[in-house]
């Protein structure tokens, strides 16, 4: 009887060791895959993590020096960002806060210089439209009208798509493209919620052109089905 089992497990032994031998390899190497994705998705966590606090920490730099209005000191510290954590959201809010604080003191190609870097380079699709939004604004009091245009011309995120529009009216009322403003304002009307107090402010405007809004508001919807 003991033979017997002898045998048995000698020759469950073969068949493992023969199974290992064939496929030991490709088991070995599939473990050593697995463990080694583990092992980079934890480092590219905590490097992720590492990053953040470090950004965080720089951005808590530049809020001190805006606070109080130490431009040097927070330029030196956006300066950091970018070389360091351009894709942070904390690199991008302090470009839009370097450039108020640069707006507030006279510093406008400073802050056009700000605005123009989280534009292009932030990691955020909606700092980036703030962004453009904001320095279309500077662009139009510098008389920069095609500039300022070409800010708000393009993809924008879905919910900016209302304040774009209005924007844009303002530009091309500026140029004197009467038409096309109401064009772009009528789109601004019918985007805003009816509850949103900038609506009432695009009507305003749309009055001031002779146009009314509802009507204005269909006349958009219909020159966009015929583009269609």
């Amino acid at each position: 009887m003991a033979n017997h089992l002898d045998l048995e497990e000698q020759e469950q032994l073969d068949q493992l060791k023969h199974f290992w031998n064939t496929w030991g390899t490709l088991i070995t190497t599939l473990a050593l895959l697995v463990l080694g994705s583990v092992a980079a998705w934890n480092g590219y966590q905590y490097w992720h993590n590492r990053q953040a606090t470090q950004a965080a920490a720089l951005f808590d730099a530049v809020d001190v020096a805006a606070r109080a209005g130490d431009q040097a000191r927070m330029e030196q510290a956006f300066g950091d960002l970018r070389s360091k954590y351009a894709g942070t959201t904390q690199t991008a809010q302090a470009g839009l806060m370097l450039a108020k604080s640069m707006l507030d003191a006279g510093n406008v190609q400073g802050a056009r210089q700000a605005l123009t870097w989280v534009a292009e380079k932030a990691g955020d699709d909606g700092y980036r439209a703030l962004a453009r939004l904001r320095l279309s604004s500077v662009l139009m009091d510098q008389k920069e009208l095609d500039d300022a245009l070409k800010q708000v011309s393009g993809s924008f995120p879905a919910e900016f798509d209302a304040v774009v529009a209005d924007r844009k009216g303002d530009i091309l009322m500026l140029q004197g493209k009467q038409d096309q403003a109401v064009a772009e304002y009528s789109r601004a009307f019918k985007a805003f919620d009816d509850r949103v107090e900038y609506r009432r402010l695009v009507e305003v405007k749309l009055n001031a052109l002779g146009v009314r809004p509802q009507g204005a508001a269909v006349a958009a919807v219909a020159s966009d089905e015929v583009k269609k």
